[in-house]
């Protein structure tokens, strides 16, 4: 058996292509660009890196793109005070707050600030409840909801499925078991305590792996023709690696998205589309 490598830098051109048209009929009918706004404390290179990779995927769909940055040493009141008038900026429609913060910063206590009608990235604990319950206006964390779009464009089938979700962060993990549990699937999530993590892997309908450790799944952990979903995106001196050792996976998987091209394209794709959903809801307010 050889996978189906499923194609996300495809299917992101296109649907770049279908949100630049929505995105320039909305400003038409509102006078409004939807912007997105990042806010990154210090000078941490790949926070910048994943800022300017934001900002060149905003030009190409027609989305405004504004970084606020604050040096190493700031405070975390002087933190939330930037975030706070981004709040109150009724130019800015979505907000980020990158990633990783200098360690003398509480990420957690200043996500709390943030506006939930402008968490973009779904990381506020009204967002995350909002998910969990079906209980909407609420964002979805753009990776997860990009790997979801990927896996029903491809047809997948989830009703039934049983579904393992290796990792359990709050951007990836469990929101991708939420939105599997939504589609009827029956969701295990499985982590670093997990009793025979690869027994429970071959369960898998549908494996979703999402924790940084490159070519940790391998084809003996696979059920043969499964859907294996490969989050993972570790630089290495080899190149860009996935959690799935991709060649002794493809063999066995039925499908397979693969590192790079799989879910990373898709994830700031989705995360435009928030920021798009966040300015309509912001006119219609």
């Amino acid at each position: 058996m050889s996978a189906r490598l499923l194609d996300g830098a495809g299917l992101a051109r296109q649907l770049k292509a279908e949100l630049k048209a929505e995105i320039e009929a909305f400003v038409a009918a509102h006078g409004v660009t939807p912007t997105l706004a990042v806010l990154q404390v210090g000078d941490d290179e790949a926070a910048s890196g994943y800022a300017r990779a934001i900002a060149r995927t905003c030009k190409g769909v027609g989305v405004a793109f504004r970084a606020e940055t604050l040096p190493g040493e700031a405070s975390q009141a002087q933190a939330v005070e930037t975030l706070q008038a981004l709040n109150r900026d009724p130019q800015v429609h979505g907000i980020m707050v990158l990633e990783p913060l200098p360690a003398a910063l509480d990420l957690d206590a200043l996500l709390d600030h943030l506006d939930p009608a402008k968490d973009v990235d779904g990381v506020h604990p009204l967002n995350a409840g909002r998910l969990a319950t079906q209980r909407p206006p609420f964002f979805v964390p753009a990776t997860p909801a990009g790997g979801i779009r990927l896996l029903e464009e491809a047809g997948v089938d989830f009703q039934g499925k049983e579904a393992v979700v290796v990792g359990r962060s709050n951007i990836v993990g469990k929101p991708m078991a939420m939105l599997l549990l939504h589609r009827h699937c029956t969701v295990t999530v499985a982590h670093s305590r997990t009793v025979d993590l690869p027994a429970v892997c071959r369960r898998a309908d549908i494996l979703c792996v999402a924790v940084g450790r490159p070519e940790m799944v391998t084809g003996d952990w696979v059920k043969p023709g499964a859907v294996v979903v490969d989050f993972g995106t570790t630089y290495t001196d080899a190149g860009l690696k996935g959690d799935c050792h991709q060649e002794s996976v493809a063999a066995v998987a039925g499908m397979m998205t693969p590192v790079p091209g799989g879910t990373g394209p898709m994830t700031n794709v989705q995360l435009m589309t928030n920021v798009l959903q966040a300015a309509r809801q912001a006119v219609a307010r």
